[in-house]
C-alpha cells in the first residue's frame, strides 16, 4: 500500500489514510512523478530555460482544457492561496476591497486585505443559508467584491448560480473566488468572476507550496491600470514572465511538474465532478446512519461536496479523532470556534474508494 500521510523517522507507515482537509492524499502516481522528475533532469532546470518554457506551455494547456478555463483567462503560479490574497489587494485594488463570507477563511481574508488596503469592508451571512445577493447593498467605488467559494471551516459551498447572480448585480466590479478547497474537485463555471486561485494541497492531489491563479481579461486590464511595480510578487511584473513561460522567481519547479503530470492524467473535470458527487452522496447517507453524529450544514442547497463538517457532543467528537487516529486514520479537527464540537472530512478526488469504504466500516462499527 502507498503510504498517505506522516512517515515516522523509522521509516514506517504511521496512517493508513487521511481525510485531512488540505494537506491531504495525493495522487498515488506522484511518487512516479517525483522519480521521474529527478530521472528526466527536472530538479535542475532553472525558470528562463526551453525547458521550464516547455512545461508553462503544456501545463497551461492542460488547465484551460480539463478544468474548462476560458481560452482569454490568463493563468499565474503563486506558493499558496495566502499568496494570491496578497496579490489581489497590492495590483488589483486601489483603495476599496468588499468581502462576503460565512465562515473563518473568508474572514481571515479579509482581516489579511484590511492590513493592505485602505477601505476593506465586509459582510457576513448566516452558513446554513444561501447568500442572498438580492439584499446586498454595495458601495459604488467598490473595486474587487472578494468572497470565498467553498468555506473549509463549516463545509458550505456557493453555486455557480449565485456567483452568476453576484456577476449580473455587479457587472462593473471585480469579482475575485477562493476557490481553494473545491478547484479540480467540482466544475466551476470561470466565466463568472475575475480573479479563482486555489493551492494545490487538496483537490490537485499534490504537495504543498503551489496555488493556481487565474485571471480574467477584465482582471488583467486592471493589473495594469494600477501597474504595481513594487513588490516581490506585484502582478504586472508576474504576469510579464508567464506569457512568455517563464517565472519571475525561482518556482516550485518540481511541483509545477508533478501538476503537469497528473493534469495529464486526470479526467475531464465533469466526470471528476460526477465522482464527487456520488461520494458526497455516499457520505451523507452514511453520516445519517451514526449515532450522536449529524452533518453541520443542514441545508443541502449550501452544503460542500469536497468539505464535510460533521458534529456532535464535545466528548463523542474527542473519542471519533482518538479511536479514528488510532486505527491509522487522520480526520481534520474542528476549525476556530467549532473546534471542540466537530471534526472535518475531506472528499477529494485523490481519496481512494477503498480507503472510504475502511472508513466508513470503522464509523459504523464503533458509532452505530
Amino acid at each position: 500500500m502507498p503510504w498517505v500521510f506522516n512517515i515516522s523517522l523509522t521509516g514506517r507507515n504511521l496512517y493508513k489514510a487521511s481525510f485531512y482537509p488540505g494537506p491531504s492524499r495525493v495522487y498515488s502516481k506522484v511518487t512516479e512523478y517525483i522519480y521521474d522528475a529527478y530521472r528526466e533532469g527536472i530538479l535542475s532546470i532553472n525558470h528562463r530555460s526551453k525547458e521550464f518554457a516547455e512545461l508553462m506551455v503544456d501545463l497551461k494547456a492542460q488547465l484551460h482544457y480539463k478544468l474548462d478555463i476560458p481560452s482569454d483567462y490568463e493563468m499565474i503560479f503563486a506558493s499558496s492561496a495566502t499568496e494570491c490574497w496578497e496579490m489581489i489587494a497590492q495590483s488589483l485594488v486601489r483603495t476599496s476591497s468588499f468581502h462576503i463570507y460565512n465562515g473563518a477563511f473568508g474572514k481571515k481574508w479579509e482581516t489579511y486585505t484590511s492590513r493592505i488596503v485602505q477601505k476593506t469592508g465586509g459582510h457576513h451571512f448566516d452558513c446554513q443559508q444561501e447568500l442572498d445577493v438580492g439584499a446586498l447593498d454595495l458601495p459604488e467605488n467598490i473595486e474587487c467584491i472578494c468572497i470565498t467559494h467553498n468555506e473549509t471551516s463549516n463545509g458550505t459551498q456557493l453555486s455557480n448560480d449565485v456567483i452568476k447572480a453576484l456577476r449580473e448585480k455587479y457587472p462593473e466590479h471585480l469579482i475575485a473566488v477562493d476557490a481553494t478547497s473545491s478547484m479540480a474537485g467540482v466544475v466551476l463555471d470561470f466565466s463568472i468572476a475575475d480573479v479563482w486561485f486555489a493551492s494545490v494541497q487538496k483537490c490537485f492531489g499534490l504537495p504543498a507550496g503551489l496555488a493556481v491563479m487565474i485571471l480574467s481579461p477584465a482582471a488583467v486590464t486592471q493589473a495594469a491600470n494600477i501597474d504595481d511595480r513594487n513588490k516581490y510578487n506585484s502582478l504586472s511584473f508576474v504576469l510579464e514572465n508567464y506569457r512568455i513561460n517563464q517565472a519571475p522567481y525561482t518556482p516550485n519547479v518540481l511541483n509545477l511538474y508533478l501538476l503537469n503530470r497528473s493534469m495529464n492524467k486526470n479526467k475531464l473535470i465533469g466526470e471528476i465532478e460526477d465522482k464527487t458527487e456520488a461520494r458526497y452522496q455516499e457520505w451523507c447517507s452514511h453520516i445519517s446512519s451514526l449515532r450522536g453524529l449529524e452533518l453541520m450544514i443542514k441545508n443541502d442547497a449550501v452544503r460542500s461536496k469536497t468539505v464535510l463538517c460533521i458534529e456532535g457532543e464535545q466528548e463523542l467528537i474527542e473519542s471519533v479523532k482518538r479511536e479514528a487516529r488510532s486505527n491509522g486514520i487522520i480526520i481534520g479537527n474542528g476549525y476556530g470556534e467549532l473546534k471542540e464540537t466537530t471534526f472535518r472530512i475531506a472528499n477529494f478526488p485523490a481519496i481512494k474508494s477503498k480507503e472510504i469504504a475502511s472508513f466508513q466500516k470503522f464509523l459504523s462499527r464503533k458509532y452505530s
